[in-house]
Formats: C-alpha cells, sequence, structure tokens
C-alpha cells in the first residue's frame, strides 16, 4: 500500500506584504501529479491546510479542489487533520460531502469518524475515538490510521474527560495511542499515526519552530517524545515543522513532510518535499522523499555596496528576496530608488548601521520610532541577534490585535 503525506499547506498565507495564491495554484497542482505518478492509494495531509481561521474565498475553494483532485473522484483515500493555524469547525464544514469523494476531515482530537462505506468502494469498516480503519479496494488487508488533530493540553484534557490540570499533552495522548492500538492494531493490517504536533526523541532537544510560526511548544510543555508511539506504529506522519525530517527511527519513521513552500526567509535555500511511504502489515515501510519544484525560492543578501547589491539582484530577478545592507548612516532616498528598481521582488529591505556611538544612536532612532511594532524589533534583535522579520511582525501585530 502507497501513501503520499503532505502537511502545512498554509492556504492564503502572504509572504510580508506578498501575496502568493498563484504559487499555492501551482505547487497543489505539483502534488496532485506526483500522486498521480507515485499511482499512490492513501493521501495524508497532516494539518495546518489554511493559515489562519478565517481564510479568504480563495483559500477555501483551493483546498476544496486539491483534495477533490487528490481523492480522484473519490477513487483515492484522503485524510486530512487540523492544524494549530485551523479553525476545527471550519475544516470539519465540508465532512458531509467530502466523504463522499473518499475524503475524511477531522478538526478535533479524539473524534469518532463513524461506519460508512463510499460510492466508489473505500470502506470506514470500524472506528473509535481517533481511531479509524479503512478497506481499501484491491488491498486484502486494512489500513489503520492513530489520527490526533492539534490539541493542546487544555483540549486534549476537555475530549478526554481528565481534570486534573497537572496532566499535560504527551501524558494524555500516550495514554490515548496506546489505548487505540493495542485495541485494534496488529500485524495484519498496516498501521499509521497521523499528527500536528511538536515531536522529537526523548534523548533530543526540542527542535526549534519556525520564527514566524504560531508556536505549538510552550517551554517544552506541549512537546512529545517518540517513547509515546506505540510499537504497532509502522509510520508517524507529522505536520507543523516546515523542514523534511525524520525525527524517529529506520524501523518507524517519524516524519515532518514539511511545507511545499518556503514561507519564510528562515526557511531561504530550503528544498520541499511530499513524502511517499510503501508499507505492508507486520514490515518496516520504505520511504522516499519527492522533491517539489513549484514556488520561488526564498534568498538573503547581505552587501556593504549598493553596486554590488544592484548585480546580485539582477541574477535573482525571479525569487522573493531579504536584503540587508550594511551602511555608515541611513540609505539614500537614491540608493532604495535602484534596489527596488532592480528587483521587483524585495520583501524585506534591512539596514544594518555600523559605525560607533553617534550611528548606534541613528540606528536606534531609525529603529524603535516610538510604536510597539519598532520596540518589539529592537527586543527581537537584542535577544536573537538577528532582525525580526516581515512575518514575525505580521504575527505579532496579530498578538497586539488580540489583546
Amino acid at each position: 500500500m502507497r501513501i503520499l503525506h503532505t502537511s502545512d499547506w498554509h492556504l492564503g498565507k502572504w509572504l510580508g506584504e506578498r501575496e502568493r495564491m498563484e504559487e499555492q495554484r501551482k505547487v497543489m497542482k505539483e502534488i496532485c501529479r506526483v500522486a498521480k505518478e507515485e499511482k499512490v492509494d492513501v493521501v495524508v495531509v497532516a494539518g495546518d491546510l489554511y493559515d489562519s481561521f478565517n481564510p479568504s474565498n480563495e483559500a477555501t475553494e483551493l483546498l476544496y479542489h486539491s483534495l477533490h483532485e487528490l481523492s480522484e473522484d473519490g477513487e483515492r483515500l484522503v485524510i486530512a487533520i487540523a492544524g494549530n493555524h485551523d479553525s476545527p469547525d471550519r475544516v470539519e464544514a465540508a465532512d458531509v460531502l467530502a466523504r463522499e469523494c473518499g475524503i475524511f476531515l477531522a478538526g478535533y482530537p479524539l473524534e469518532f469518524l463513524g461506519i460508512m462505506k463510499t460510492r466508489e468502494g473505500i470502506v470506514l469498516r470500524r472506528g473509535d475515538e481517533g481511531f479509524a480503519e479503512f478497506e481499501l479496494r484491491g488491498w486484502d488487508y486494512p489500513l489503520r490510521v492513530l489520527f490526533t488533530p492539534y490539541a493542546n493540553g487544555v483540549r486534549l484534557r476537555q475530549f478526554v474527560g481528565v481534570e486534573d490540570q497537572a496532566t499535560g499533552t504527551r501524558d494524555l495522548l500516550e495514554g490515548c495511542w496506546r489505548e487505540m492500538a493495542g485495541r485494534y492494531c496488529d500485524e495484519h493490517g498496516v498501521n499509521i499515526l497521523v499528527a500536528h504536533l511538536l515531536m522529537a526523541k526523548d534523548e533530543d532537544c526540542i527542535p526549534d519552530e519556525p520564527d514566524d510560526e504560531r508556536p505549538i511548544n510552550i517551554g517544552g510543555a506541549d512537546a512529545v517524545y517518540t517513547s509515546a508511539i506505540p510499537r504497532e506504529v509502522q509510520y508517524v506522519a507529522l505536520g507543523h515543522l516546515h523542514r523534511c525530517q525524520n525525527v524517529g527511527g529506520a524501523e518507524c519513521p517519524v516524519m515532518y513532510s514539511g511545507s511545499p513552500l518556503a514561507y519564510s526567509f528562515a526557511e531561504a535555500g530550503q528544498a520541499k518535499y511530499v513524502v511517499v511511504v510503501d508499507a505492508e502489515p507486520g514490515k518496516e515501510v520504505a520511504v522516499k522523499r519527492v522533491r517539489l519544484h513549484e514556488g520561488k525560492v526564498l534568498t538573503r543578501g547581505r552587501f556593504e555596496n549598493v553596486d554590488e547589491a544592484v548585480d546580485w539582484l539582477r541574477g535573482h530577478a525571479e525569487e522573493w528576496v531579504e536584503l540587508t545592507m550594511a551602511t555608515d548612516t541611513y540609505l539614500a532616498a537614491g540608493d532604495l530608488k535602484r534596489l527596488r528598481e532592480a528587483h521587483s521582488g524585495i520583501v524585506s529591505l534591512i539596514p544594518e548601521v555600523r559605525g560607533g556611538v553617534e550611528n548606534d544612536r541613528v540606528e536606534a532612532i531609525y529603529r524603535l520610532r516610538t510604536d510597539m511594532e519598532a520596540l518589539f524589533a529592537e527586543y527581537f534583535r537584542q535577544r536573537k541577534g538577528q532582525e525580526a522579520g516581515d512575518e514575525m511582525k505580521a504575527l505579532f501585530r496579530e498578538l497586539l490585535s488580540g489583546i
């Protein structure tokens, strides 16, 4: 049985003030093309379908169109869960119609998906809270799926019915996963886990979340360790981190497929993939990464000379650019104009002021501007040793708006 794992589509996401819907349309087409070329039987989307709780009509239309195309008009099973950027209710809004096309959507943790058969022969033959077992036409063994849409400790305690505030995410999930796996998963079917969370090996450091990502790991409290994965599970399909990586081992790969596009300059130069998994009952799975090529490259450059910067920009005409200019004072208006005219895709132009006390004062005045956003940018620079990008500033503005 062949499974395609993808995640973190973030449909509707902008890059600073740059709209990227056309890039997203192209990469969604590419993912659909890969599914067809690889002859996959199942597609799993591990959360962050949208970039916000209230996506645009364009983003919603693209999601529905992409899921329908991936389903091959109901011939292929598609399973999609909500991430921390998604509204669970919005993700599930189309569930009744989607199921008729073999698309199963889960917004909340520990959901019971029911029992049904689609018109094209996909059978959801057994289910429980956070578990579903499917029969696919042409296969004489089932696919068992433990699924966990994004859930923090508060939400999980609510769904599990645990009032003890000391019981954290990792303990709740480990208990639920082991119970479901022990009850339903054996060596006579393919067993996978699909989740949107932060996971690491017990002996490893908790991986860093993207600088512009809405964090789900608060002081390590909501991180989950691979030791919580039931022994019956053969593959873990994760969403949240944007770089494709295996945080598990060869025996049971614990994979982040990563985002299909680079969504911040922290991901500059990062290759993007979907993951294709070949699985059989009772055997180790075979995993391969399929590189995605659609979407613009994100590039960072730093220069001390405007002429050199202009030449470099002309050589990166098709890319989104973050440009740092080291100067002794403000960039002159003429220099700014030359840089902007040399490249229409400069997303962020960061002045790096050199010099002594006087120029340090000029830089402070330039950056602070007596408003909250500028104060945050200065704080970020002092703590992180780098400038806050447009995406991080946008997240800060979103937080301010909710205060």
